[in-house]
């Protein structure tokens, strides 16, 4: 048996509760007659009598009354279901899942939700820290933060934090009883604090400009982390040299906890951007969460 159309059944429950086709039709917004006919044909589907009609009112038969019994709670639920889901266009509800590194995601990501998720308090957020580049399509993220140079191309990218210069950073302590280094190579003497990038199963190399000069250098050393706070809090404490974004570490430079070395072949690089796969595909909650990540709310 095939089964019926549910705008049919629709049309039925509604003639059923208002107990007359004419207010039926009108809140259906279609005519009487064309009313009539659908429910004439639904029971001519089914076999079955399902509404008495008489001048005056409308009732549902036994077999009527059963099938309502049934199908008009679900019915409902369907209905406010897609009121729900049409609603997601209206109000900020649901959950947005972001993916940015620890350091992105504690500078700027975190620090412009707050009064974003104070406003609205259906909004949820999820905020995973991550370096391994995610490709936040395949893996169900909403938004991706990372800087500039990173982001895939065919992503609608927007700037939310100035340029990112890099530092290599060594605690006093650290530095006492060893040369600073001089040039790149020097690194290769010295206890370093290595980063892990975990989809790659590989540690990041150390990538270094001075003028026209790029090199990346593999360093090695006693620590390996995949937390950027972590290598701080190593490099303060002195088990070696940390390459970490200025901005983290210039607390402590100006503090004295920290020294710069290789400060003329500190590189920078576009700053943090935070993307996502479609205008067309977002929803209002993750327009929301990009307005107030460029600092718009």
């Amino acid at each position: 048996m095939n089964i019926p159309d549910l705008n049919n059944l629709v049309a039925l429950l509604t003639v059923a509760r208002e107990q007359s086709f004419t207010r039926a039709a009108a809140r259906l917004g279609v005519s009487q007659s064309s009313l009539s006919r659908t429910v004439t044909a639904l029971e001519q589907e089914l076999g079955l009598l399902l509404l008495t009609r008489t001048t005056r009112s409308v009732s549902a038969t036994e077999a009527g009354q059963r099938l309502l019994d049934s199908i008009g709670p679900r019915l409902d639920e369907i209905a406010a279901e897609l009121q729900a889901v049409a609603e997601l266009r209206e109000r900020p509800v649901g959950t947005v899942r972001i993916s940015a590194t620890d350091y992105a995601a504690n500078q700027y990501v975190w620090p412009r939700l707050q009064s974003l998720l104070n406003e609205y308090p259906e909004l949820r957020v999820e905020l995973i820290n991550d370096y391994s580049l995610t490709n936040i399509v395949a893996e169900r993220y909403d938004v991706g933060v990372r800087l500039g140079d990173q982001v895939e191309k065919d992503m609608i990218a927007v700037r939310i934090a100035p340029d990112e210069t890099m530092s290599v950073v060594g605690a006093p302590s650290y530095l006492r009883d060893r040369p600073a280094p001089q040039t790149p190579h020097d690194l290769t003497a010295h206890n370093c604090i290595n980063l892990r990038l975990l989809t790659r199963d590989t540690l990041m190399a150390w990538e270094l400009h001075k003028g026209r000069k790029q090199i990346e250098v593999k360093v090695s050393g006693q620590l390996v982390f995949n937390n950027a706070y972590q290598m701080l809090d190593a490099a303060k404490k002195g088990f070696g040299l940390a390459y970490l974004p200025k901005a983290l570490v210039e607390p402590d430079v100006q503090a004295g906890h920290l020294r710069r070395v290789l400060e003329d072949w500190s590189p920078t690089f576009t700053g943090h951007h935070a993307y996502y796969a479609s205008r067309r595909q977002s929803s209002l909650a993750v327009r929301l969460v990009i307005a107030a990540l460029r600092g718009e709310g």
